[in-house]
């Protein structure tokens, strides 16, 4: 069966990732689109640089255009921010992005993009996913007939607007006066056009690395983060960079490297850009974050007199409580965050331009301003684990956790624990772990805040082994 998780359809390829896959999904979300009376629109589709994509966005294009309904096809590799930039300024139904973002090369799959460019909802892939099951007939059209006939129209210049939105929104004034060193390392990933483009523009001094395509990501995960960058953080140190940036696979998430090879993770991200955004830039608004988030937030947030809002795992959910509450910006700690007026989902090339920007306002290394805040709100640090299991595991998890609702002697005061996406156990003192089986892959997530990161890791150790992991 084919399934949506909080990223998508993502399967392995070769084994359900194939050609009939991708047809039946297409001609269910065809159907869903008839139901709701939503043919009218064309649908915007891109694809990323992973092995099988521009070939699978083809197949897509065709059945699309197979069931009469029209597509905006964008020829070359897209980073999925683009796409959801398209849908929600072309006021268009839906969008299509064929990506598998972060997971390994082995994998690839579709994402659904909504009306106001946001994720698709649970209501509406569990919707499609009914529909699915059911399809018996795949209607095609081959390509070029698609095209002669006016129902596949190639998209000239697909990053303009996109590009100029995010200009319009910078600085770049201030940027172009610190004239900063950056080294990028878009990861092999359908990123790399955007962000060169806009660093260019506001003349910074670009240096890259790993800008080609290659389907198996140079051997890595690719994930911007710490076990992975370690050859970015070293360049950027040996070469005296201001600062090294890296995007994942499809452009949605970010990671920095400080001046001196140190890896800024996402959740110290989201606290120096929220801080810089209120107090700099003196935009005022709450911040939300997803369960797996640093609380840290929530200790700024109070500090201003605003708020820190916790919503489930799941990127549709951040962009949804930022509409509702006005927020400054959301995102999560795997590296994926927005800002109001933006868009609706995750983009890791405005973040990352904006970040630029915050460093030279500040005057200040990310270093040292982080060590500013933490002298502020204290020390928070995370630790995480993930675990593949079999179905008997899994089956045998939920029953302890969710079931049961045991969790282990932490030897420590509870204050809350909340079963709304996982089991999540947050102390009297402030820190917190999370256990939660991941949407995108086969695997168990489990992270751990404390004032420290052997702390941390010693409470995710006690959920382990109460586990018997």
């Amino acid at each position: 069966m084919i399934r949506f998780g909080t990223g998508g359809w993502r399967a392995e390829i070769g084994v359900d990732f194939i050609k009939s896959n991708i047809e039946k999904v297409t001609q269910g979300i065809c159907e869903l689109m008839r139901e709701e009376g939503k043919t009218d629109k064309p649908v915007v589709l891109g694809h990323d640089r992973r092995f099988l994509s521009d070939s699978a966005a083809m197949w897509i294009a065709e059945v699309l255009g197979g069931n009469g309904i029209s597509v905006l096809y964008i020829s070359r590799s897209a980073p999925t921010p683009l796409v959801m930039f398209d849908v929600k300024d072309m006021g268009l139904h839906y969008g299509i992005e064929v990506t598998a973002s972060h997971n390994p090369a082995s994998y690839n799959g579709m994402k659904l993009i909504v009306e106001e460019g946001r994720d698709a909802s649970v209501e509406t892939t569990s919707k499609l996913e009914t529909i699915i099951d059911n399809v018996t007939d795949v209607k095609r059209m081959p390509f070029a007939e698609a095209i002669e006939k006016g129902l596949i129209l190639d998209v000239k210049n697909p990053f303009n607007d996109f590009i100029d939105s995010i200009l319009s929104q910078l600085d770049i004034d201030l940027i172009r006066k610190a004239g900063p060193r950056i080294l990028f390392d878009p990861m092999h990933g359908s990123g790399t056009y955007p962000l060169t483009v806009i660093l260019n523009t506001t003349r910074c001094t670009l240096d890259t690395i790993h800008y080609n395509k290659d389907a198996y990501f140079g051997g890595d995960m690719p994930a911007p983060n710490k076990n992975v960058l370690w050859d970015l953080s070293r360049r950027v140190s040996n070469g005296g960079y201001d600062l090294g940036i890296a995007f994942d696979g499809d452009g949605d998430r970010l990671g920095i490297i400080d001046p001196c090879g140190e890896y800024i993770d996402a959740n110290r991200i989201l606290v120096m850009l929220y801080y810089y955004l209120h107090e700099y830039r003196g935009w005022k608004g709450p911040v939300v974050r997803n369960c797996a988030t640093t609380h840290m937030l929530d200790l700024v947030a109070e500090s201003f007199g605003e708020r820190c809002y916790e919503v489930p795992v799941g990127f549709k959910y951040i962009s949804a409580k930022i509409d509702e509450a006005d927020a400054v910006l959301g995102g999560e700690s795997s590296g994926g965050l927005t800002v109001r007026g933006h868009i609706h989902g995750k983009d890791s090339v405005y973040a990352a331009v904006l970040f630029i920007e915050m460093i030279c306002a500040i005057g200040k290394t990310p270093s040292e301003f982080w060590c500013e805040l933490t002298e502020k709100y204290g020390v928070h640090e995370m630790a995480e684990d993930n675990m593949r299991f079999t179905l008997e595991e899994k089956e045998r998890i939920e029953h302890i956790l969710f079931k049961e609702k045991k969790i282990p002697d932490f030897s420590r005061g509870i204050k809350a624990i909340s079963y709304e996406d996982g089991c999540v156990i947050t102390f009297e003192d402030g820190a917190f772990i999370i256990c939660r089986f991941s949407g995108t892959e086969p695997l168990l997530r489990i992270f751990a805040e404390d004032t420290n990161a052997d702390k941390a890791r010693k409470i995710i150790s006690q959920m382990k082994e109460f586990l018997s992991l």
